[in-house]
């Protein structure tokens, strides 16, 4: 493996480090990318330990998982580490899941996906019928046709636009889409392929994935389909474990990670990124930044009038859902849990429109569960951890903000509580905890946790096929600054917020005579490898 060797010129413009603000999995990634290619490197993260949203809450003497659950894309970060010379299998536990998730509607409406996509068509060809079953294969192979053409040309894109797009896609490309109808909802194309409205709703909760519902999510969203049946793989430690080990590689390669080192404003002269200044007043000079924060921080001058003029439209972006989670130590009864389940309820577009249209708590919500030490005691006896989240909306900013939206309340959640605990009991699983062993986040949690974001979990929501385009890109409009992370594109969710942050990495590398260490390049067998070639940073 070769690395990458700076220019005369670039050795003498590296003498200051690239700051990366933020040490949340974009950054991490950024760090390991620019560290491994020679720069030095240092995180700035305000809070006391680094993963962003990948993190964990002790509850009752228990670590529980209260950020991301699902690890997929694994590729992304097989590239990442290798590149550094390590491997990801070296430094966390990985275990493969035959069962990609449980469903329940009703105490005997229950469905598993399972990751041999044979098995899962044998699934639903008992739970709803054999044309459904034929149905799902059709679906399958839609959404490997659509992941095939998409995923390289968008994921890999420094500045994704429609028409470079349309180029890159070639005749077969547009071709694909031609026939899936990209500008049409999530939910329209699911009805085509499933006239049993469970089976809509099971596949619609990837628009979810993106902070949207499915009547808004585009069709092209059915590419997650297929790369959950890539595989789901769970960890050891669960997401927090990824980011000690992006942060141990990182660290290996001579980063240097800050942790309670709030950023309170960035410095511009002539528009160019001359400086930051922490909260303590401490002044640190620099030239090259990557922000792995959401930008909203930005267009709201949270780091300073200098920057927010340069980030004027990212204020008026649809947010994306946020949540309500609780994270329980609770003895499980009546149902048969697996690592993770989703319970359904029967109006599923009333869910969105409590939380996009009337700014409330769903009446009626879908109910995700993670269940980590399943995968390890299937039959658990005791109290277990485990995750639980109801979707939500985000918390508008004061300018924006009614009664429907202001933040929840404690009557609020309770309600909310009870309604769930009384869904899941109907759906046959009883949960029982005390108030020692549960701990709420709320959106307006979220909210102050991750400043700019307003609670919003994803970046803006993707609200229609253009919405892809509308992202910020890792280069900004300020000379010397780059973006990362789930606000940026290629998007929100760990694998995609990692690959923010090469993206980000890269260009700075090329915008300072670097050329690339690795990048990863698609085969037509769904495998991936190291390619020489440097991705696409200028126009098309």
């Amino acid at each position: 493996m070769q690395s990458a060797e700076p220019r005369a010129g670039a050795r003498l413009s590296q003498a200051l480090p690239v700051r990366i603000v933020g040490g949340g999995v974009g950054g991490l990634a950024a760090a390991i990318q620019l560290a491994a290619a020679g720069y030095p490197v240092q995180i700035l993260e305000q809070h006391e330990t680094i993963g962003g949203k990948m993190r964990a809450l002790e509850v009752d003497g228990t670590q529980v998982p209260c950020g991301p659950t699902v690890f997929t894309m694994r590729w992304v970060f097989d590239a990442l580490f290798e590149a550094a010379g390590q491997s990801l299998e070296q430094l966390i536990r990985l275990q493969s899941l035959a069962v990609l998730a449980r469903h329940a509607w009703s105490e005997d409406e229950r469905l598993d996906l399972f990751a041999d996509p044979k098995a899962s068509l044998e699934a639903i060809a008992a739970f709803s019928s054999p044309q459904q079953a034929q149905g799902f294969a059709r679906f399958c192979a839609e959404a490997k046709h659509i992941h095939d053409h998409l995923i390289d040309p968008f994921i890999r894109a420094q500045r994704p636009d429609l028409w470079s797009m349309m180029h890159r896609l070639g005749a077969r490309g547009l071709l694909a889409l031609t026939g899936l109808g990209p500008f049409k909802s999530l939910w329209s194309r699911l009805a085509h392929h499933f006239p049993d409205t469970r089976l809509q709703q099971l596949f619609g909760r990837y628009a979810t994935y993106c902070g949207t519902s499915p009547w808004s999510a585009p069709a092209t969203l059915v590419l997650i389909a297929h790369v959950e049946m890539q595989g789901v793989w769970a960890i050891q430690g669960g997401m927090p474990a990824l980011a000690q080990a992006l942060a141990q590689c990182a660290s290996a390669l001579g980063v240097e990670i800050r942790c309670n080192a709030a950023v309170r404003r960035l410095h511009v002269q002539n528009d160019q990124l001359h400086a930051l200044e922490l909260a303590n007043g401490e002044q640190l000079p620099t030239r090259q930044m990557i922000y792995n924060g959401d930008v909203r921080a930005l267009a709201q001058a949270l780091l300073g009038d200098a920057v927010a003029q340069h980030f004027r439209a990212a204020a008026g972006a649809p947010m994306s859902l946020s949540a309500l989670t609780w994270c329980l130590k609770a003895q499980a009864s009546g149902f048969d849990l697996s690592h993770h389940n989703v319970f359904f309820q029967p109006d599923y577009r009333s869910e969105f429109d409590d939380i996009f249209q009337s700014q409330r708590l769903p009446r009626q919500p879908t109910v995700y569960l993670c269940a980590p030490e399943r995968l390890h005691e299937p039959g658990q006896a005791g109290p277990e951890p485990m995750l639980l989240l109801v979707n939500a909306a985000a918390q508008r900013s004061a300018k924006q903000r009614s009664a429907a939206s202001a933040p929840i309340t404690e009557q609020e959640i309770d309600s909310c509580q009870k309604r769930m605990l009384q869904m899941l009991k109907q759906r046959g699983l009883s949960l029982s905890f005390s108030p020692q062993q549960c701990r709420i986040t709320a959106p307006q949690d979220f909210s102050s946790r991750f400043p700019g974001s307003g609670g919003a979990l994803y970046g803006p929501a993707a609200n229609g096929w253009m919405a892809t385009f509308a992202r910020e890109q890792a280069r900004s409009r300020l000379k010397g600054l780059y973006l990362a992370g789930g606000s940026v594109h290629p998007g929100p969710g760990v694998p995609m917020a990692a690959m923010s942050g090469v993206l980000a990495a890269e260009a700075l590398m090329a915008d300072h005579g670097l050329t690339r260490r690795f990048h990863p390049a698609a085969t037509s067998g769904g495998t991936w490898m190291r390619s020489a070639t440097i991705s696409d940073t200028g126009s098309p």
